[in-house]
C-alpha cells in the first residue's frame, strides 16, 4: 500500500515521502496516529503544500527531545522495590513506573512506549534503558533498583 509520510519516522523515511507498506501497518499504525495519508493524487498536491510546516514541527519536536536528552541523558534513578532474600522482586519494573520517576524527579513527560529496558527488570541492581524521544534522538538511563526494607 502506497503512503505519504507526514513525520519522519526512524528506519521507515522522511517526512513528504511516498513509500510501500504492508496494509495493516498502514492501516493500524501509521494512518491511525496520524504518521502518514493514503498516497491518493489529492494527498500527494496537499503534503506537498504543507511540506514545510510539517518539517518546522518535526524540528520543534527533535530540539524539545534535544532538551529532554541533555536533562537525563547517563543519569542514573532508584526505584525501592520490595523483594525476596535471594534479590528477586515480586512483579518487575515496568516502563510505565520508570516513566513515573523521571515525571516526578525530573519533570519530564515521556510516553512509557518509547522506554526500553535492555532486559526485563526482575531483581536489584542496575539495569540500562533506553528511551527513544525522537526519530533521531535516543539517549539512556541507568536504573537502580534496590530494597525496599
Amino acid at each position: 500500500m502506497k503512503i505519504i509520510l507526514l513525520e519522519n519516522v526512524r528506519k521507515i523515511g522522511s517526512i513528504g515521502e511516498i513509500i510501500d507498506v504492508k496494509r495493516g501497518f498502514a492501516r493500524n499504525y501509521l494512518i491511525a496516529k496520524k504518521k502518514a495519508l493514503f498516497a491518493s493524487k489529492e494527498n500527494i498536491k496537499e503534503v506537498e503544500k504543507i511540506k514545510q510546516e510539517l518539517n518546522k514541527k518535526d524540528q520543534d519536536k527533535k530540539k524539545e527531545a534535544k532538551l529532554i536528552q541533555d536533562k537525563i541523558k547517563n543519569k542514573k534513578y532508584q526505584i525501592k522495590k520490595l523483594s525476596t532474600e535471594n534479590k528477586e522482586l515480586y512483579g518487575s519494573v515496568k516502563p510505565t513506573e520508570i516513566s513515573k520517576v523521571l515525571e516526578e524527579i525530573e519533570q519530564v513527560n515521556i510516553n512509557p512506549s518509547l522506554i526500553q529496558p535492555s532486559k526485563e527488570i526482575k531483581s536489584l541492581g542496575n539495569f540500562d534503558v533506553f528511551i527513544n524521544l525522537h526519530s533521531e534522538v535516543q539517549t539512556q538511563i541507568v536504573i537502580s533498583i534496590i530494597s525496599e526494607e
